[in-house]
């Protein structure tokens, strides 16, 4: 995960016009930019657009930046919404009230919350390892995919009941790897 001042690094090297630093901030923060634009538009071809909208400002702004302790994502994330706020205006309004606008909120995290999720996000990968191949993957495909036991059953060829075993066995050492470090 990139960290902060990385992120003002790629935004002080793309002020200078620096293609690379800038294709760096894109692959660093495209992820959390287009979940914003996809939660005010509620459309991902609209939100697509409103993203790439959005790093056309960030190039053309990037040398109005400040560093100021706050959070670059802060920043970021401002220019994206009201890029989005703006496509959604432009169509017309037709998917949220101009009320549901006034309700949106910031959906940044503080740089403490930003760190200890990369902390925590770094620990679950490290204890994953601990997992065989096999069983890290039907875990990361029940709980972040959504496959169901039946799904997962037929892909690893096994009854489902040891699946159900398999996913039960792999949380509880998963449990024990979160909790020891």
């Amino acid at each position: 995960m990139t960290d902060k001042a990385e992120i003002e690094q790629f935004i002080a090297q793309a002020a200078l016009n620096n293609r690379q630093a800038f294709s760096q901030l894109y692959d660093a923060t495209s992820t959390k930019l287009y979940s914003v634009c996809l939660k005010v538009l509620n459309n991902p071809t609209h939100a697509e657009d409103a993203v790439q909208d959005a790093y056309i400002k960030i190039w053309r702004s990037a040398d109005k930046y400040q560093r100021n302790g706050l959070s670059p994502m802060t920043w970021l994330i401002t220019i994206t919404r009201n890029t989005a706020i703006d496509k959604l205006r432009s169509l017309g309004g037709h998917h949220h009230s101009n009320d549901a606008l006034d309700n949106l909120e910031d959906s940044a995290q503080s740089p403490e919350a930003e760190s200890i999720a990369a902390s925590e996000q770094a620990q679950i990968a490290r204890c994953l390892k601990t997992l065989e191949q096999e069983k890290a993957e039907a875990v990361k495909s029940a709980y972040l995919q959504g496959a169901t036991y039946a799904e997962l059953a037929k892909k690893y060829a096994v009854p489902v009941n040891t699946m159900r075993t398999w996913l039960r066995r792999s949380l509880l050492k998963l449990k024990g790897c979160l909790t020891n470090d």
